[in-house]
Formats: C-alpha cells, structure tokens, sequence
C-alpha cells in the first residue's frame, strides 16, 4: 500500500518509517547523508556530531507513560554477561497499542511489505514494532559514522561503495573490515534502542527500573532512569541477526556464523562498557545520600573499543562446522572469545583500484608528509609517492580592540601546502 493511499494521519509517519526501513542494516541508504570520503576529506560531521545527544538528564523521576513495565532483571552488567549475556525473555514483547502512536496493524504491515530484502524474523519485528525502525535507521547511521571516524586515515577508510547495499564487497568479503562493520552497526542499533527507551519514543519498553529504590553495601541507592541495555541487545538480536541466523539455518555457512560472532561482540561492546552515574544528595553538597544509575557509554568510546578489536582480529578456519576455530594447527585449540572480532579471509591492500571488488584505491586521497602513522604519504600513498598542492589563504589577524568600542584587524597571507597520493 503506498503512504499515499493512507490516511492523512498516518501519512507523515509512513513516509518517515518507510525511509528508515529503507536506510537500516544490509539497505543503508547513505545518499545525502554520508558523502564518500575517499579523495581528499570532507568534514563528513560537520553536519551531525558523532553523539546524538537527545536525552535529558535521567537523575530525574524514571519515565511513566511505557505501556509495559519493564520487569527484566539489570544486576552487574559485568557478572551477568560471564555466565549468561542473554538473561533476557525470548521473545520482543509486543505494542499493546499498536494504532495510539503509529496507525492500524495494517498500517505497518503495508509499510513493512513494501520494504525488499526483509527476511520473515524482519518483517515480523517490524510489523510489531513500527516506531523503532527509526532508532534501527539511526543506530545504522551511527555505526557508520563512527566506522568513518575510525578509518579517517587508513587506506580502507569505510567509504560507502554506492546508494543501497553501500558496502556490498566489503560486508562479502569476509575480512577484518567485514567484522568490524558487522559489529559496529549491531552495536549502533543496540546504542539507539536503548537510547529511545530510556527517552520515552518506545512504548514496549522504558528505564531499567528493577533495581529503584533498592540500597547497596557502600551506601548508595539505585535510582533515576538506568538505560534498558536488555531490551536493546534483544531488539538487536532479534532484528539483526535474522537474516544470519535464516542461512545459517539453511546451508551452515561458516560466513554466517562469522557474521552472527561479529554482531554478537558489538553488541557486547555496549553491554560491557555500561557505566554508572551518581548524584549526591545532602546538605550542602554533603553527598549523605547517593543515587545512581547505569547509563550507556557514549558512541565514540564503543567505537574505539572495537577498533582495538579489528586490530586484533582472530582469523579463525573456513572449514569449522559447528564453532568457531582459530586458523592454524598450533593456536586451535585456543578458544575465541565472545568480546573478539573474527574473519576467514585476509584483507587486501586496498592501494590501488579495483571496481569489481569494490576497492576504491588511495589515489587522490589527502596524507600527511611528516607523520610516520597510517596517515603518513609513505604508507597511505603505497610507496606511489604523492602531489603538493599550495593554496593560498587570506585571514585577519593581530585584531586589536579600541574603547569604545571597534575593532580594526590586519589582513594576512598564509600558505597552506596540501598533500595527495599519486
């Protein structure tokens, strides 16, 4: 059903889900939004910062208008994720009002429908929760951003490689640049679930309340609005890991199960980082009384999290069938962690082009002459040496201030040299 054809209620909603839909996990709909950035680099943030900073302050009274109460056990998220990462129900509970914010159940099911590459595990998720396909499209967006950033000055520097399925070749690839996509968008859209939780957008679920009011050895109460890791990692997991889960399923794919690993550890990169916030309360700052809460890590410090982990990426065999093994006959019998990155295949060089495998090269791009890092013309450029650009650039300067009340400044030239791979 096109949103045209819907009722004028619903038909700003349909437009803006539809696009989201559109834009989440495997459709990444990047165009006008992320840029490619693989010549010389554009600000790709200067539009939207790497943080999306809509919450309020959580210290204050928990939210109370969810339409389920959340009843999911928090404890330490530390101790909880050795035994069990999952303590979790099995199911996503379901909108109980499905029409008060979104429109009818045929609504969304026609939304969904119109949406290709959705496996049925998707379409389901989606039918029954229509509202958090835009935190999905954002979580999406977020991971890529941050891909982005982190990669700013290797020679894969997380270019979308074209408008839908942006990175095709590289999500195919089954390399550390693989992994590390997989992990930080189910990291992204566990990140914006959460975060709508805890911000009232969601009505199946709100603050992690099961610990409120409850007091500890060292003195200080649970309290605020905790961030509902729980249901963001499920919501993660059921709408994520589907298609993964659906050819694992159908032909053991080792690619599959390497794929499943990946999101898996992104979504553990969340859960473990999780903080804890407190407030004093007392007379004049006396701090008698604390109240505290756990609060998601910001993006940034999930991101380096994980890039940590692509640069210690296990390659594991091709040939495991039911787990996962460690290349190599010697480190075997070394088990892989949960939190580690893993890929079958070694990554290419990625230094000169190639279309049919979606390696955009470096030519073109911007290095700096005096690093010895990443970033450096010796090892950016390939050994292919680079081109300097000189620019001209005309700024005032040596402002002086006048009472009352004018300032007068110079105007000066300055060359800035820039420095592109060949």
């Amino acid at each position: 059903m096109p949103c045209r054809l819907l009722e004028r209620d619903h038909f700003q909603w349909c437009l803006a889900a539809r696009a989201a839909i559109m834009s989440s996990w495997r459709y990444l709909g990047m165009s006008g939004v992320l840029q490619p950035n693989n010549h010389i680099p554009q600000d790709t943030f200067s539009s939207f910062s790497r943080e999306n900073d809509f919450l309020s302050d959580r210290s204050a009274d928990p939210l109370r208008h969810s339409a389920v109460d959340n009843t999911i056990a928090t404890s330490d998220i530390a101790n909880s994720q050795s035994n069990n990462p999952f303590a979790v129900p099995s199911s996503l509970p379901t909108s109980s009002t499905p029409s008060s914010s979104t429109g009818s159940p045929t609504t969304a099911e026609a939304l969904c429908a119109t949406v290709p590459g959705l496996v049925s595990q998707q379409l389901k998720v989606c039918e029954a929760h229509p509202n958090a396909m835009l935190a999905v499209s954002e979580g999406a967006r977020r991971g890529i951003v941050e891909c982005q950033h982190q990669f700013k000055n290797e020679r894969w520097n997380c270019t979308p490689e074209g408008e839908y399925e942006v990175f095709g070749h590289t999500l195919q690839r089954g390399s550390r640049e693989t992994a590390f996509l997989y992990a930080i968008t189910s990291a992204g859209v566990v990140h914006a679930i959460t975060q709508s939780c805890s911000a009232g957008n969601l009505t199946d679920c709100s603050c992690d309340r099961s610990r409120q009011g409850q007091s500890t050895p060292d003195g200080w109460k649970w309290g605020g609005c905790s961030d509902n890791i729980h249901y963001g990692m499920l919501f993660a997991k059921h709408f994520v890991d589907a298609p993964e889960r659906l050819a694992r399923k159908r032909t053991r794919d080792i690619r599959a199960m390497m794929n499943l690993h990946n999101n898996h550890a992104g979504r553990l990169a969340i859960a473990n980082q999780m903080e804890l916030k407190c407030r004093c309360h007392g007379v004049s700052g006396s701090c008698e009384l604390k109240t505290c809460w756990r609060t998601l890590p910001t993006f940034a410090l999930v991101g380096n999290y994980l890039k940590q982990k692509y640069e210690h990426s296990i390659q594991i065999s091709p040939k495991a069938k039911k787990r996962l093994r460690r290349r190599g006959k010697v480190k075997r019998k070394v088990p892989v962690r949960k939190e580690d990155l893993v890929h079958i295949h070694k990554s290419p060089n990625y230094c000169l082009e190639d279309p049919k495998r979606g390696i955009l090269g470096t030519c073109g791009r911007q290095c700096n002459k005096t690093s010895t890092g990443p970033e450096s013309c010796n090892l950016l450029c390939c050994g292919r040496g680079y081109n300097t650009q000189v620019f001209r650039k005309l700024e005032r300067c040596h402002c002086k201030f006048h009472w009352c009340c004018h300032v007068t400044c110079s105007i000066c030239e300055n060359q800035m040299e820039i420095y592109t791979c060949k």
